[in-house]
């Protein structure tokens, strides 16, 4: 028999209880296997009567299976899920705090990035993250109905309200724009309330569309193409904005970069989510769309007072913007603004004939018309990655001309349209997006340049405003052509090959260089 007991030599003091070590069996004892029978109990505790300890001092419990009493099975799954409970707190505890860190991580390196450069200072930094806002807002839009609207819709009939999408499009551009920016500018804050009811117009359109889209409208189409019309106003009120938000020693070229890739990381961001949230319900990504115009809409209504600015500008009227013999307006700049109107009438012309013509007819191979969203996913993926690279591309007008530039980005969408028109298929129609998306953000990163550096700085504003609405317009009359020919791969291909053919050739043609400006006169003069 072995003795556990501690005497007051070995560092305890009278009163203490001495619960460390269990008794062991006396020796002779049954094994452990028997340790919990009624007779192995009495011994021990018999034991225990002749073998007392101090005043105040216990012994241990007894060792052995009967020192813990089996746990009951509801005791055992209370417990499991106690355990459970406390890792799943942990983790999300651990996922917050790593989501939180990622979020400010995101946060500053944005902040860092949209405010560099002076862009903090002058409000340019507010205008950077509403473009970003406007694309993630319109991929958003563009998931959410894809797969619900556009495709319940019939073929005939959507044809005849996308082209009266294209007619309110080309209307308010053609009659309206011209004299749309002297008027804003009569207003304190006109053209920051502007571009606010851009963003609002949208957010409210998508939280109609969410709530309705359980039922058929005939006004929930038009309401859609009403989503685009607001887009494209805004691209106009934005470019309008722009130079008057530069910082000192920033170039338009660069302010324009780094709007292109907001514009390309708000849209990366947000697709995923949309696409998540359209799995519940295309409703629900709408209601996405509607929480990102609406925080666009407070941050246009913050911006700069410089916006509203007008302060030593001169207006340029849209016409010598457009003339190859412009008084006002140097050559260069009409050379490169054509140049951008043919970029943009093959890339409106695309998005519409494409979007009908994979419905209908997909091209051989590539599955039927079960396959229709997965095709058009991936043209339009083509083009993102397009654009995307051509944004990082940009850095080429410094290493090239920019006059010279533009010229070669037209070729090289000329090229590539021919190259589909004699060999149409699903593989060259996904080139052809690609070289659309790069060349179209190439050129115009290079018409952003020539303006810079040709036009005088009071006239530089008006001049780019005026270029984005003719880039717009271009867009349009591409889009209109698509829906006038018929869907057919090789009428329609055949067709945009031949018009860009020819429009390349209008705008090589040298013509007659700009007047220069007199001294003390205006356009307006």
């Amino acid at each position: 028999m072995t003795d556990r007991r501690r005497g007051p030599e070995a560092g305890s003091s009278p009163g203490h209880e001495d619960r460390t070590r269990p008794v062991e069996p006396p020796t002779g004892a049954v094994g452990r296997e028997s340790w919990d029978e009624p007779e192995t109990l009495a011994e021990q505790e018999r034991w225990r009567e002749t073998h007392p300890l101090g005043e105040g001092r216990a012994y241990g419990p007894i060792a052995g299976v009967s020192a813990r009493p089996k746990p009951s099975p509801a005791a055992k799954v209370a417990q499991a899920g106690v355990t459970v409970g406390h890792g799943l707190s942990r983790s999300a505890k651990a996922v917050a705090h790593g989501t939180g860190v990622a979020g400010a991580t995101a946060y500053r390196a944005t902040r860092k990035a949209t405010h560099a450069g002076g862009a903090g200072e002058s409000g340019l930094s507010r205008l950077i993250e509403i473009h970003g806002l406007h694309n993630a807002g319109d991929a958003v839009v563009a998931i959410s109905l894809a797969g619900t609207l556009f495709f319940s819709v019939p073929t005939g009939e959507a044809r005849g309200q996308v082209a009266l999408f294209l007619l309110l499009t080309l209307l308010p551009f053609s009659i309206i724009a011209p004299f749309v920016g002297p008027f804003l500018d009569r207003f304190r804050q006109g053209r920051r309330w502007a571009i606010g009811s851009t963003m609002a117009i949208r957010a409210v359109l998508c939280l109609v569309l969410a709530s309705s889209l359980d039922t058929s409208a005939w006004w929930q189409f038009p309401m859609a193409l009403g989503i685009l019309v607001a887009s494209k106003a805004y691209n106009v009120t934005r470019s309008a904005a722009t130079p008057r938000l530069l910082p000192e020693g920033m170039t338009l070229v660069k302010a324009n970069g780094r709007m292109s890739l907001a514009g390309t990381a708000g849209a990366t961001l947000a697709a995923p989510v949309a696409v998540g949230l359209a799995y519940f319900g295309a409703e629900w990504s709408l209601r996405f769309a509607f929480l990102i115009f609406a925080t666009g809409t407070v941050l246009a209504i913050l911006l700069s007072p410089r916006v509203d600015s007008a302060k030593g500008e001169t207006e340029v009227p849209i016409g010598e913007v457009a003339g190859r013999s412009s008084r006002w307006v140097p050559a260069p700049v009409v050379t490169a603004l054509r140049a951008n109107v043919g970029l943009r009438m093959l890339s409106g012309f695309l998005t519409i004939f494409l979007a009908f013509l994979l419905r209908e007819s997909p091209p051989p191979g590539w599955g039927g018309v079960d396959n229709y969203p997965l095709l058009l996913g991936v043209v339009v993926a083509a083009a993102g990655v397009g654009s995307a690279l051509g944004t990082l591309l940009g850095s080429l007008a410094k290493m090239l001309p920019p006059r010279a530039l533009v010229r070669i980005t037209l070729i090289v969408d000329v090229v590539a349209a021919v190259i589909t028109a004699i060999n149409f298929g699903m593989v060259t129609v996904v080139m052809l997006s690609l070289v659309v998306g790069l060349c179209q953000q190439v050129g115009k990163l290079a018409l952003d340049a020539v303006i810079q550096e040709t036009v005088p700085e009071h006239m530089r504003t008006s001049v780019f405003g005026r270029s984005e609405t003719l880039i717009q317009l271009s867009w349009v009359i591409g889009g209109g052509l698509a829906v006038a020919l018929p869907t057919d791969a090789t009428i329609g291909m055949t067709v945009i090959a031949v018009v860009l053919v020819a429009w390349l050739l209008v705008v090589l043609l040298p013509g007659k260089k700009g007047l220069p400006l007199p001294t003390g006169r205006t356009p307006s003069d």
